[in-house]
């Protein structure tokens, strides 16, 4: 399966799990997809990122933030990834307003075409926007049971679960898995 000409977005932040991103950034550009690592840049031009178990940098310089509906419906695929990124990329400066990431993933559940991967931890950046979660088939990190409970989410005990435009992966672990059915999603809509 070739994904020539695909884009597919990692939101990214401080906390990352390394074997998995590192893993993200070998898998996907060798089936010939472009991998982006999406973040929020807080004004600056790029920021270096550490992982959580290594203490691995890794820098990022491509924002969410100001993505145009446009820009958005060019990625075939966006991953919340495991580790604490989610709860980092869930602060916003206003309470009363949702913090930027989810009204980034608002747009991107919006859009039926684009595949849209939550792995482990991930899910805790839906919170703010269960909405888009509830009443789906999901699996979570077995910490987030309760959330995903809570989230209206009808939880599947498997490593990998799809639901249409939805795939999800219990653990960091399983993000071989992950990556072959987000390819697999990918493939099945078709070329670009």
């Amino acid at each position: 399966m070739r994904l020539t000409g695909h884009k597919i977005g990692v939101l990214f932040e401080s906390d990352f799990f390394e074997n998995e991103i590192f893993y993200y950034q070998f898998r996907f550009p060798e089936e010939g997809a472009e991998l982006h690592l999406l973040s929020r840049l807080w004004d600056q031009e790029r920021i270096t990122f550490e992982g959580h178990e290594f203490r691995a940098k890794q820098e990022c310089w491509q924002s969410f933030e100001d993505m145009s509906d446009e820009e958005l419906a060019g990625y075939s695929a966006i991953i919340i990834p495991s580790g604490i990124v989610s709860d980092r990329l869930r602060y916003t400066d206003d309470i009363a307003k949702l913090p930027p990431a989810c009204s980034f993933l608002e747009r991107a559940f919006a859009n039926e075409n684009i595949v849209k991967g939550i792995i482990c931890h991930g899910m805790w950046l839906m919170a703010p926007i269960v909405h888009l979660v509830a009443g789906r088939r999901a699996v979570v990190h077995p910490n987030l049971l309760g959330d995903a409970k809570a989230y209206g989410i009808e939880y599947v005990d498997d490593d990998v679960v799809v639901d249409g435009d939805l795939v999800t992966a219990r653990t960091g672990h399983e993000c071989a898995q992950f990556a072959r059915t987000i390819i697999e999603r990918i493939a099945a809509k078709g070329e670009r």
